[in-house]
């Protein structure tokens, strides 16, 4: 603490002897040593104690810190379910109106997804509109989706969309003049 040398003390010694006397200088001695004692542990705690309040300020810190970090990744978590959520709920949606499609496809009673552009705005003109390729022609008769190899209600009731046979009864059986080979292997394409 102080930087005291031996000759110093052994000078402050002999006048505290001359001026105390030797009957009493042990007391005295003993008595300063208490309280030189009392003012270091004294400092000491002060130091500990100011040493625990900066280590408390750091925690404090640290966990400020750590609860900013907790919360932006619970947030980003958050956004990101919600991102699937929204994305799942958009598949779901195809596939439930994919499934609506197929089902009226089987039932015969489906719409046309994309309306004709109208047909009399070219008459109106004068010119006749060009046939639209996958449009029958008049004398064309139009089959119905559900003839068209179309899941049966049974097979939607089971969950699935594709047929439980793909090929007509009559494919199952060879033809008149074809040996057993040939439906063999129209039965596996």
């Amino acid at each position: 603490m102080f930087d005291v040398s031996f000759t110093e003390l052994l000078t402050i010694g002999v006048v505290a002897l001359i001026v105390i006397g030797p009957e009493r200088l042990p007391k005295v001695a003993r008595t300063i040593g208490h309280l030189l004692g009392r003012a270091q542990r004294y400092v000491n705690d002060v130091k500990s104690d100011i040493r625990r309040e900066m280590e408390l300020e750091e925690l404090r810190n640290l966990r400020k810190e750590m609860e900013d970090a907790a919360r932006s990744l619970e947030t980003t978590v958050k956004t990101n379910v919600e991102e699937l959520h929204k994305g799942l709920n958009e598949v779901q949606q195809t596939v439930e109106g994919a499934a609506r499609d197929v089902k009226d496809a089987a039932t015969g009673t489906q719409e046309p997804a994309v309306e004709a552009p109208a047909l009399d705005a070219p008459a109106a003109e004068g010119t006749a509109a060009p046939p639209a390729a996958d449009a029958p022609s008049a004398g064309e008769a139009i089959e119905p989706a559900a003839a068209q190899e179309a899941p049966s209600e049974q097979d939607l009731a089971q969950g699935s969309l594709f047929p439980s046979d793909p090929l007509p009864s009559s494919a199952n059986q060879p033809a008149a003049g074809q040996p057993a080979e040939a439906s063999t292997v129209r039965e596996r394409t």
